[in-house]
């Protein structure tokens, strides 16, 4: 995702110094004093911390960025969060608890004396109190109505122009409101793509809170229109006193002389809008099905339909038993188990299937070749199982401690933007004391964070909620038997169109977006099956419902509603976007996985198509608002003291199946699970510990870590003569013993420990990959499998799902089918193999041969080959390559910090205390 305010540094530079003092005239405007909320006791006594890059403020005037552009300074605390953040990658290893806050904030609740930097009052009963140090806005309310609007207000001041973009996104009119630049085409086709919407809908699903939630959802209602409120009361004071974000300006929304133009006022449905978002990038998983036919079709193409459906499986890895669990007493979860005899398969005839066109009648730049290329990436990533998983969490219960309370460090890991989704707050008010994060434009509760006496977290689960259905055509291409009956699919469309803009140069352009969509949900793709026409449809079951975890946000909000880990587990049952989430208190640390998992009808496999009948539908389907039955609490996932937990978007627990490819031996899971399961044996376990555990597996090569052992010793099975692959081999191996690590030779050098290594294994790992099976496999069926999981993510790729410089890498690849093949080979035990053996054919010498030569090609290649550069690093830039970029979203920009691969929002939380 790459922000048409990328490329506007030599415009900006042009802009009128009229301008400037225009909108620098009046930055704060006076407001009335409120009353505080009462005080509430902080259970954490000083041992909460959190950090989340690069800073608070996520607003600039237009004068700021004009000075961030031209000189590169940064307004106050839009950065001042980015520094720690980077700088544990080099200080995590003389780590101690006293020294945690060097890297982190303090996230007591409320403002020391003498630290107060700022209060506002946009009403008598609110309070807005921001620290000096990181300029975090603790909204103090004395009624409800008054701390969410406070809520609102505050958000405003720190992410309205964030916010307005992305309810653009939901609504699929980014390019309209903020340019055409072939980024901004691409994202808003990726997520109207995954929920489309109209205005009714939007209003049915804030509806749909107040009505089917008893007291809470009303109060849930309550909060959205006064957070709205707040937001508005922002916007209107802003604009008057002419201190908006400097972007409406950029975009040609507002005029910076004449102050003419409309920042437009918020509605409670631009909420769902930002739901539907954020629910679509981090809280949903499965869809795939058409993927998963087409490469399960090909290997029974080659092998037939018995052997075909074996190999098949064995790449699915549907409940590998070397996976590693978050759950890992032995409990089974089954969830979305493969039937014996599976029922109402709709496998597409060969060759049939086309991918349901989105984008019709472009014009201008529209019409280009990158316009093109981002509408493939945006098709690709919408239809893919594969979600951005990201995330991650350790905790230790207090058995294993040395305070003898549990101890966490967990966050979300959402990417990197400027200004970031997500944002600081801590709100006090009736019925609401929390401190955390919260995604912009949502942040009427905290939505990971600390309580009093308790904290909580998350990370995507993935499991899977969205289904393919078949219907079959009847009278022409846009009616559908529906349990019986032609019916009409409706039609959804977008139309947008987009001019140059100071922020966007991009020429300009227009196009139309169409959906048609059916009881089912919107199409997908189109194919025979049995010769006739038919079309695939994704019905999701949180689509409709983009808000109804709100109740579940509001009670972990709620010192009355959450106490203990019985509780929050009930709080994150109304949670229906798939999450793991992971909690701690002094006493206890707990687990819970959240979902509306539909109740699928007796043997249907849920990895493929599936036909549009009565027999095969969701248990309680009822399409008009689109609601199932759904699996119980008693069957998901969950429990309260084991003596760790971790998750990197791992397996939840036995036969709890994943929606995608990819977890089995060998997962990014793997270096938290190996890290924290020596900390709990030796006992005694600290805050810096578990903090360091989390900070040395984000700088560690998963390949180098749990792959490259077994490669080397088939390499060295025999003699190593060629002089060329025998130095690779000393440095690989060097390199393993030093850690497998990805990390400077001292902070600031910008150059790695290692270099030769790392880039050996850059350069080897897909010319190995596809040496290794593409010939047992054959083209058609190994380029089938990677469609499902791409071979490779390493953190300087430029592919996979989360792109370059996302810092977010290894949770997608195949290094797991690479370990289980070479142990085969090896002669090593293997539990859940692969069907069939591959790396030369099976025997030793000649997967060695497979080995020697490619390695002898990678070491070849120099590094300008292996990281061919970019528009932000030259060609050869190792550690360039691999940086963390917050990617633009607005006018600021930030700089380039060294790869970790680690949450974007982290706590450090221990409780010693409870109420």
């Amino acid at each position: 995702m790459r922000s048409r305010f990328g490329r506007f540094r030599t415009k900006i530079r042009t802009a009128a110094a009229a301008a400037v003092l225009a909108l620098g005239a009046s930055l704060v405007a006076p407001l009335p004093t409120a009353a505080h909320a009462a005080p509430v006791t902080d259970y954490c006594q000083g041992r909460c911390s959190d950090i989340l890059p690069p800073g608070e403020n996520g607003n600039a005037t237009l004068a700021q960025i004009l000075l961030n552009q031209i000189f590169g300074t940064q307004p106050e605390h839009a950065e001042d969060q980015l520094g720690p953040y980077a700088n544990l990658a080099g200080g995590y290893q003389n780590l101690t608890d006293a020294t945690i806050n060097n890297f982190f904030n303090d996230a007591s609740f409320g403002v020391p004396a003498g630290q107060v930097a700022s209060t506002t009052s946009p009403r008598s009963d609110v309070t807005i109190t921001r620290d000096k140090k990181t300029g975090v806005p603790h909204i103090s309310g004395t009624t409800r109505y008054g701390t969410e609007f406070g809520a609102g207000y505050a958000a405003a001041q720190d992410r309205l122009w964030l916010m307005d973009l992305f309810r653009h996104v939901g609504r699929g009119q980014l390019t309209s409101f903020a340019g055409g630049a072939p980024a901004n085409q691409g994202l808003e086709q990726e997520f109207w793509r995954a929920a489309p919407y109209t205005e009714e809908d939007l209003q049915a699903q804030i509806d749909w809170i107040a009505t089917q939630n008893g007291e809470r959802g009303r109060q849930a209602l309550a909060d959205v229109n006064a957070y709205v409120d707040g937001i508005n009361a922002y916007i209107a004071a802003s604009d008057s006193g002419r201190y908006f974000p400097g972007e409406y300006v950029l975009t040609g929304h507002k005029d910076a002389i004449t102050n003419a133009g409309t920042i437009e006022r918020f509605k409670s449905t631009d909420l769902i809008a930002l739901a539907s978002v954020i629910g679509a990038l981090f809280g949903t998983g499965g869809g795939g099905e058409v993927t998963n036919a087409l490469s399960l079709l090909a290997a029974q193409q080659k092998y037939g339909v018995t052997e075909g459906t074996r190999v098949w499986e064995s790449f699915r890895e549907r409940n590998d038993p070397e996976a590693v669990l978050t759950v890992h007493d032995g409990e089974s979860f089954p969830y979305a188990v493969r039937p014996e005899n599976p029922r109402g398969l709709a496998l597409p005839d060969a060759g049939s299937v086309t991918v349901e066109p989105l984008v019709h009648d472009r014009t201008g730049s529209a019409g280009t070749a990158k316009a093109a290329a981002a509408s493939k990436s945006a098709t690709t990533s919408a239809l893919s199982a594969n979600t951005r998983g990201m995330s991650n969490a350790l905790l230790v219960s207090g058995a294993h401690t040395a305070s003898g309370h549990p101890i966490a460090v967990f966050g979300p890991q959402t990417g990197y933007f400027a200004p970031q989704l997500l944002m600081l707050q801590e709100i006090q008010g009736p019925g609401i004391s929390a401190r955390g994060a919260s995604f912009a434009g949502l942040s009427m509760y905290v939505e990971l964070g600390r309580g009093q006496d308790y904290a909580w977290s998350a990370t995507t689960s993935a499991q899977d909620i969205t289904d393919t259905y078949t219907v079959e055509l009847c009278q022409d291409d846009v009616h559908y038997l529906y349990r019986g009956t032609c019916t009409a699919m409706e039609k959804l469309e977008r139309s947008n169109s987009w001019k140059p803009t100071t922020a966007d140069g991009t020429a300009a352009g227009s196009y139309r977006m169409q959906i048609h969509r059916t009881k089912y949900g919107p199409v997908t793709h189109r194919a025979t099956v049995g010769g006739k026409k038919v079309a695939y449809v994704a019905l999701r079951s949180s689509y409709m419902h983009e808000a109804d975890s709100v109740v579940g946000f509001q009670m972990l909000n709620d010192p009355a509603a959450v106490n203990d880990a019985a509780s929050f587990q009930r709080a994150v049952q109304h949670i229906n976007y798939t999450f793991n989430w992971f909690y701690a208190d002094s006493r206890e640390a707990a687990y819970f996985n959240s979902g509306a998992n539909p109740v699928r009808a007796a043997d249907v496999d849920p990895t493929f198509p599936v036909r549009a009948e009565p027999a095969y539908e969701w248990s309680g389907f009822d399409p008009a608002h689109n609601t199932a039955d759904y699996t119980p609490a008693s069957e998901h996932p969950q429990s309260v003291g084991q003596d760790y937990y971790v998750s990197w978007n791992n397996r939840q627990a036995k036969e709890y199946d994943a929606a995608g490819f990819g977890n089995g031996s060998v997962h990014r899971g793997n270096l938290l699970d190996d890290r924290v399961k020596k900390l709990v044996a030796a006992g005694g376990v600290t805050r810096a510990q578990l903090t360091g555990a989390m900070a040395d597996a984000a700088l560690t090569d998963l390949r180098g870590e749990d792959v490259l052992p077994d490669l080397l010793k088939v390499l060295r099975s025999g003699t190593v003569s060629d002089p060329a692959v025998s130095a690779a081999v000393t440095k690989l191996s060097d390199w393993v013993t030093a850690g497998a690590k990805r990390r400077e030779t001292s902070p600031g050098s910008h150059t790695y420990a290692d270099a030769d290594a790392v880039r050996i294994m850059d350069a080897w790992w897909p010319l190995l990959v596809r040496a290794q099976f593409e010939p047992g496999l054959g083209s058609e069926l190994y380029g089938a499998l990677t469609a499902n999981l791409t071979v490779d993510e390493a953190p300087s790729a430029a592919h996979g799902p989360t792109g370059s410089h996302a810092g977010s890498a290894f949770q997608y690849g195949w290094w797991s089918y690479v370990d289980k093949d070479i142990r085969a080979v090896l002669g090593e035990p293997v539990r859940g193999g692969l069907a069939r053996t591959y790396c030369g054919g099976g025997d030793l010498a000649a997967c060695r041969d497979v080995l020697t030569g490619t390695l002898k090609q990678a070491a070849a290649r120099t590094a300008a080959q292996v990281y061919p550069g970019d528009e932000n690093c030259s060609a050869g830039d190792q550690w360039c390559a691999d940086t963390v970029i917050h990617r633009t979203l607005g006018g600021i920009k930030h700089g380039k910090i060294s790869w970790q691969n680690r949450p974007t929002y982290q706590q450090v939380v221990e409780f010693p205390a409870h109420r």
